[in-house]
């Protein structure tokens, strides 16, 4: 069993990122693991074919997912698939997939340019996100038009939700071969403690809400960012392979879920949501 996961350099004394434990959980169950930094890499498109029985896509950076679609395009399989991973890096495809599906979403809006966003503050502010943003940053709330000046104009699109002033801290809602966790965590986390956060018990609607996400995209290992509000819930993003901080076991689980599904493509099957059941590697 071979299997390759494109992911960012962790320091030795990390933490925080649970994918170093997992690449030594699979390790330790026979799997041969190439760890890829696609960032220091050099790849010859011409020799670029599938070199393992699957890859796991956990860095999303630009490089990483060019490559990834190259790979998909060559038969390679890959967790999560390059086309979900692909929407989920633009907020603008992935709320339209999201909405349609009947996902709880304030209204969002996208321009050309920031300014032209200024006659909807009249309904209220907006939270501006870049729209291949990701782990909070470059996320401004504008109330007026003067602070919606300041930002400055670009080539990429300007994407910004309708902002809803949250009761209490983030929801985030983790899935791993259709098993919900729920962990509540102060944004912006700024100690250890606060990344981790405080679990916390999925109602019905929430669970749905979270399985409606999942669906939409046909996988199963994600993670979803609710906030609640007056108005009721809303998700406010979407991750494909998130860090899954806060739940229990979680590097147990993800190696449980990655072997399984290498497991299954050495079998001929096909990688598919709902594949994985934790068998601890055996």
């Amino acid at each position: 069993m071979k299997i390759g996961v494109f992911m960012a350099k962790y320091s030795p004394d990390d933490t925080v990122s649970e994918m170093p434990e997992v690449v030594h959980l699979l390790e330790e169950w026979g799997a041969a693991v190439d760890v890829i930094h696609p960032e220091s890499c050099v790849f010859n498109l011409a020799n670029l074919r599938p070199e393992h029985d699957l890859y796991i896509l956990k860095a999303k950076t630009a490089t990483t997912l060019s490559i990834a679609g190259a790979l998909h395009a060559a038969g390679a399989a890959i967790i999560n698939p390059y086309p979900a991973s692909a929407i989920l890096r633009n907020k603008i495809v992935a709320n339209w997939v999201l909405r349609s599906a009947g996902v709880p979403l304030p209204e969002a809006f996208v321009a050309a340019q920031p300014g032209q966003l200024a006659p909807f503050l009249n309904d209220g502010s907006l939270i501006m996100k870049p729209y291949q943003g990701s782990q909070g940053r470059g996320i401004r709330v504008v109330s007026d038009a003067a602070a919606l000046a300041l930002i400055p104009a670009g080539e990429e699109p300007t994407f910004a939700e309708r902002y809803h002033s949250p009761l209490g801290p983030d929801l985030k809602i983790y899935c791993i071969g259709g098993q919900f966790f729920g962990v509540r965590r102060v944004w912006p986390a700024s100690t250890y403690e606060e990344k981790v956060g405080q679990p916390f018990a999925l109602t019905p609607e929430l669970r749905d809400i979270a399985w409606r996400c999942g669906e939409a995209f046909g996988i199963d290992l994600f993670g979803v960012d609710v906030i609640e509000t007056k108005e009721g819930p809303y998700v406010v993003d979407m991750s494909s392979l998130p860090g899954f901080k806060g739940v229990p076991n979680a590097a147990l689980r993800l190696a449980d879920y990655f072997y399984a599904a290498a497991r299954k493509v050495m079998h001929g099957e096909p990688v598919a949501a709902g594949h994985a059941v934790a068998t601890n590697g055996r």
